[in-house]
C-alpha cells in the first residue's frame, strides 16, 4: 500500500531524515519508534505533504505523492492525527469533526461516518456541543482520531496519540487503534510508549538520527535486547 524509498529531509543545513526506505502493506500496523529528535514526526509530516524530501520518493497505492499538496494526499486516502491534537478549541466537538470531511460531498456518507466515530468514542456523542477546550486531554485525544476518521482514510498516520495520558488512558488508546484496523484502516503509529506500540503493531522500525537502524516484527523487536534496553525499560 505504501512505500517509502530513500528519503532525505533537511531542515536548513540539518538532515532529519537520511536514505529512509519503509513499506506498509494493507491491513498493517506499523510502528516507529526512536528517541525525540530522531525524525519520526518528520516523517509522518512527509508522508502526508506537509514536508517536501530534499531527496527520495513517497508512493501510496502506486502514486507518487512526495509531489503533492497536503489536502491531495488526504483526498487519496491519508489523514494524520499529529502530535500535540491541535484540535480547533473554539469549534464544538461535532464542528470539530465535520472539519475531517470537509473534502467530501456525500452528506449521507458522512452521516454514517459519524455513527462510525461515536461507535469509537462513546464519550464524542454525550459532548456533541461543547466546545472541544472544555474537553480532558484523553476526550481531545478522541476527537483527533475522530477527525481524522471523518476523511475516511485508508491508511492513518498517528504521532504520539498518548503523549500526556494517564497511563490507563494509553492502554484505551492502544485498544482504540487496534479496532480502527480491525475495520480495515491500515496504521503508521509514533508513540514514546514503545511497549504499547509493539503490543498492537504488526511490525516496526527504529529510527536513531535519521536513519533506520532496525526493523523487524513486533515480537521481534520487543525480545530484542538493544529495544529492550533503550525503550523498553529493560
Amino acid at each position: 500500500m505504501f512505500r517509502a524509498v530513500n528519503l532525505e529531509v533537511r531542515y536548513g543545513e540539518v538532515r532529519a531524515l537520511n536514505g529512509v526506505s519503509m513499506i506498509v502493506s494493507e491491513g498493517e500496523i506499523v510502528t516507529l519508534i526512536g528517541s525525540n529528535g530522531a525524525g519520526k514526526t518528520t516523517l509522518l509530516r512527509t508522508i502526508s505533504g506537509l514536508k517536501k524530501p530534499a531527496r527520495g520518493e513517497v508512493w501510496f497505492k502506486e502514486i507518487r505523492i512526495d509531489e503533492l499538496p497536503a489536502q491531495e494526499v488526504v483526498r487519496l486516502g491519508i489523514a494524520h492525527v499529529p502530535e500535540g491534537r491541535h484540535v480547533f478549541k473554539n469549534l464544538t466537538v461535532l464542528e470539530n469533526l465535520r472539519t475531517g470531511a470537509h473534502l467530501r460531498k456525500q452528506k449521507n456518507e458522512i452521516k454514517k461516518d459519524l455513527r462510525t466515530v461515536f461507535e469509537h468514542f462513546p464519550r464524542l456523542e454525550e459532548r456533541l456541543g461543547q466546545k472541544a477546550e472544555s474537553l480532558s486531554g484523553g476526550e481531545q485525544q478522541m476527537l483527533a482520531i475522530g477527525r481524522a476518521l471523518m476523511s475516511r482514510p485508508a491508511m492513518l498516520l498517528l504521532d504520539e496519540p498518548s503523549l500526556g495520558l494517564a497511563p490507563f488512558l494509553v492502554w484505551e488508546v492502544g485498544k482504540i487503534i487496534s479496532d480502527i484496523n480491525q475495520r480495515g484502516v491500515t496504521a503508521i503509529l509514533v508513540e514514546q510508549n514503545a511497549q504499547m506500540a509493539l503490543s498492537v503493531a504488526t511490525r516496526g522500525y527504529v529510527l536513531q538520527s535519521g536513519k533506520i537502524v532496525l526493523e523487524g516484527t513486533s515480537e521481534d523487536l520487543s525480545k530484542g535486547e538493544s529495544v529492550q534496553k533503550a525503550y523498553l525499560g529493560g
